[in-house]
């Protein structure tokens, strides 16, 4: 049973199907008779179907019987300015359907030439191509047919290449080009389309034993093909469609037989050689035959595709994309959220696959454009909604920090991080988080339009901060003496760090005396030692004390301050009964109103003040009570 095996790309490139496409549309926009300036492309198949759609071919000879507001096309390949400014000058509806890529080209030699670089062109001379190109040079170029230079002494030069030439007739002019010219300036302007047909067809014409290429005899694209299959396989036959294939191809058991095709072969051809060949259970590679059928097969906004990559050039990366008849780019700004694109790019290569969005059908170039961005988004929220899910924890990078919260991106997907979520405790200065790594939970996931992910470093502080403060309530006993960290004052005391732990000074457990301001005895962030007197595990209360720390005033005072000794001391409150004399830190003295003078007072603020030093005589010491009785008239 034979085997036929169709190569990877074959048949029309999106260059030429967007001329042919055009030109139909064009005509049945007009409803008259158009002219496509020579064969719209190389094939006469596809020029007899123009024919029958009241399309045809005019030489540039003829473009004078054309009547005013006639509807010309130009071809896929271009014409030179000369041309252009004859059919305008000839007052024609001009309809230019120029591939993109030859467009590109003629842009370049115009512009270096007008810059003073001698034009070097790599292609056939006569073909409408590099005759289009050189025209934009003022027909100055020249033309180099396999890569080979004679001239010599160039001061600057700029390399341009026909799009359907070979890579190794590229190099080889390179090569010779380098060591005749100061300043070379090169585009390698091979179609990477032309290139992957090439590359597959050469692949292919190894595998087989036969190889079958088909396209129009003047073709240079397929000439090219025909050349190199037959490089690889002897037995290589060029033909146009089905009526030149070999009977021998349609009934001999051959073995295993390979087919490709140029760009300006319609689908249909490759279809009818392969249908009267074999049924298609015997084909290889009948996905892509089967994607022939899908012509009027339309990107919508926001597909997903997967395809391979042609080509690196110094903004983009072109895609091939299997099964139409249109190349995708990939702009260096919609590659990737990573910041790094350079280390992207680097582990990007021609040949590998990569999935990418449709976000726009098609730009100026007539390219579809893609964004693996917005397919690394997707997948990211994919990725964030079994976070959220499954509760588990992702690293971001804080980009940007207001009043309300931080920002971060995971692979271009927005995540707010609201500021009651940053930290344990208040963070006022939220700048110290822009470009630093934070560990946060998703805390609220919504798939609603538009998508909302909101995250937490505070839940996953708190779970730290709970296991801390566990071990550290495991740690500590009544009785314990430990050093805390004064953090914060009330109007009943301060409280204290003990491990994480907040403990409280009461105001009655600062000092022995009397406490009326607690900054005049503690600052904030000095660190004391206090000794637990009070541990409720249950509901987390600790009670702390300095002053069981301090010597107590009031052991020996008997031995101290013998009754009937005279006492120097500071006035320090004054009421109604008396005034209480200060005899040391902890330790005060009364003395009644009727002991302060031997005159007649009603108020013993008429003859002491607050602060004032009194000597007085210890008439009582009860210990017991913490009491001593003093007379100040009796001294």
């Amino acid at each position: 049973m034979k085997e036929i095996i169709l190569a990877q790309n074959a048949g029309f490139c999106f260059g030429v199907k967007r001329a042919v496409d055009e030109a139909i549309k064009i005509q049945k926009q007009e409803s008259r008779k158009i002219y496509t300036l020579g064969p719209l492309i190389h094939n006469n198949d596809v020029v007899k179907f123009l024919e029958k759609n009241n399309i045809y071919s005019i030489d540039l000879e003829n473009i004078n019987t054309l009547n005013k507001d006639d509807v010309i096309v130009i071809r896929s390949h271009g014409v030179s300015k000369e041309v252009l400014d004859l059919l305008k000058q000839n007052q024609l509806k001009i309809m230019d359907a120029t591939c993109p890529f030859v467009t590109n080209i003629q842009k370049k030699v115009n512009k270096y030439y007008k810059l003073g670089y001698t034009i070097i062109i790599l292609g056939d001379a006569n073909h409408p191509e590099v005759v289009g190109i050189n025209g934009w040079c003022n027909n100055e170029a020249i033309i180099s047919r396999n890569g080979e230079i004679e001239e010599e002494g160039f001061s600057k030069v700029c390399l341009v290449s026909q799009t359907t030439e070979k890579a190794t007739n590229w190099e080889r002019l390179l090569k010779n080009i380098s060591t005749k010219a100061k300043e070379v300036l090169a585009f390698n302007t091979i179609c990477a389309a032309t290139d992957v047909r090439q590359k597959s067809t050469n692949k292919l014409s190894k595998e087989v034993d036969t190889m079958i290429v088909i396209g129009g005899k003047n073709s240079s694209n397929t000439t090219k093909l025909y050349q190199i299959s037959k490089q690889n396989c002897n037995n290589t036959i060029h033909i146009e469609n089905v009526n030149e294939l070999p009977e021998k191809f349609i009934n001999n058991n051959i073995n295993k037989i390979g087919i490709t095709a140029g760009a300006s072969t319609p689908d249909w051809i490759i279809k009818e050689v392969i249908g009267i060949m074999n049924n298609t259970e015997n084909i290889k590679n009948y996905d892509q035959l089967s994607l022939m059928n899908e012509l009027d097969r339309r990107f919508v906004i926001g597909d997903e595709i997967e395809g391979e990559i042609l080509s690196k050039t110094r903004d983009a990366i072109i895609v091939s994309l299997v099964g139409y008849k249109i190349d995708g780019v990939i702009p260096f700004n919609e590659l990737t959220s990573n910041e790094d694109v350079e280390s992207v790019l680097e582990n990007l290569n021609v040949g590998d696959s990569i999935k990418a969005k449709v976000i726009k059908l098609q730009n100026s170039d007539g390219y579809v454009v893609l964004s693996r961005l917005e397919y690394e988004r997707e997948e990211a929220y994919k990725e964030l909604n079994e976070l959220f899910n499954e509760g588990k924890t992702l690293n971001v990078k804080i980009k940007e920090a207001s009043e309300n919260g931080l920002v971060a991106y995971h692979k271009g997907v927005r995540i707010f991080i609201p500021a009651s979520q940053i930290d344990v405790k208040f963070t006022k200065d939220k700048s110290q988080y822009i470009n630093q790594i934070l560990e946060v939970k998703l805390i609220d996931y919504s798939t609603e339009q538009p998508k909302k992910v909101i995250a937490s470093r505070r839940v996953l502080l708190e779970v730290i901060k709970e296991a801390e403060e566990e071990k550290a309530w495991e740690s500590l006993n009544v009785g314990d003496v430990i050093n805390a960290e004064v953090k914060r004052f009330t109007s009943f005391g301060a409280f204290l760090d003990v491990n994480g732990i907040d403990g409280l000074l009461h105001l009655s457990q600062i000092s022995w005396n009397h406490v009326k301001n607690i900054e005049d005895i503690l600052k904030k962030g000095e660190f004391i030692e206090v000794k637990i007197i009070a541990l409720d595990k249950e509901n987390k209360k600790l009670s702390l004390s300095r002053k069981e720390l301090l010597p107590k005033p009031w052991e020996n005072v008997k031995e101290k301050y013998p009754e009937g000794s005279i006492v120097l001391g500071k006035v320090v409150r004054i009421n109604d009964f008396g005034a209480f004399v200060e005899l040391e830190p902890g330790v005060d003295g009364l003395v009644h109103i009727s002991k302060i003078s031997y005159n007649r007072i009603s108020h013993p603020s008429e003859v002491l003040s607050v602060g004032e030093e009194v000597k007085a005589k210890i008439l009582e010491v009860d210990e017991e009570n913490k009491r001593v009785s003093l007379s100040i008239k009796d001294i």
